[in-house]
């Protein structure tokens, strides 16, 4: 992105894909490809520079808007400071303090990233259970017939490790605690890395 300055204030922005007009002249979209920095600063258009240093990961937290200006005669953006998203269920409250409620007369509740984490490990625990229930409706139905052991060990398995990891995120003390249990780092060598996280992962039956 690209900024027309003009006595050190931003007056218009460009994108770079087509000819521009400043003043009484008209220039060509090539400026912004085949003219040099100098050259472009000469007539008043500077390539935008923006500051991420205080952008975060928009999984976690919400970024501010870039606010951009004129530093030592460039155009600079930068980000504010990041929220960091909400982490508990925050029961909905009215203007006068009382509870918000739903057409059914319920609390209204915002999920927590705690509450949303939980639910996707539910689901995922679910999802690897799933493609052997046949084998506990058999045993149900047919009298002779035994969960085989593998199987057995490996659904108790995916339920522990699913309460282990839920356990965990319930143990974050905040946002950025939350987010360490997905960071994958390496715990082998570079020769040869090993990529885990500390949430752990689920079993699989092979296992």
């Amino acid at each position: 992105m690209f900024a027309l300055i003009d006595n050190q204030k931003i007056t218009k922005f460009y994108s770079g894909n087509k000819g521009v007009i400043i003043g009484d002249n008209q220039y060509p979209k090539s400026i912004f490809t085949l003219w040099s920095e100098a050259q472009r600063n000469a007539i008043g258009i500077f390539e935008v520079t923006v500051d991420t240093t205080n952008k975060k990961d928009e999984q976690w937290y919400i970024n501010t808007n870039v606010s951009y200006g004129v530093e030592s005669n460039k155009a600079v953006g930068s980000y504010g400071v990041a929220t960091p998203k909400l982490l508990e269920d925050r029961n909905e409250t009215n203007e006068d303090g009382s509870p918000m409620l739903d057409a059914d007369g319920n609390q209204v509740v915002t999920k927590g990233l705690k509450s949303q984490k939980k639910q996707i490990i539910k689901s995922q625990a679910s999802g690897l259970l799933t493609p052997t229930d046949w084998y506990v409706l058999k045993a149900t139905d047919v009298e002779d017939y035994s969960v085989p052991s593998a199987v057995s060990t490996f659904r108790a398995n995916v339920r522990t490790r699913s309460n282990e990891m839920e356990t965990a995120i319930d143990n974050a003390s905040d946002v950025d605690a939350l987010a360490t249990l997905y960071a994958y780092v390496n715990t082998g060598t570079e020769e040869n890395p090993v990529y885990e996280r500390p949430l752990g992962e689920f079993p699989t039956l092979e296992s």
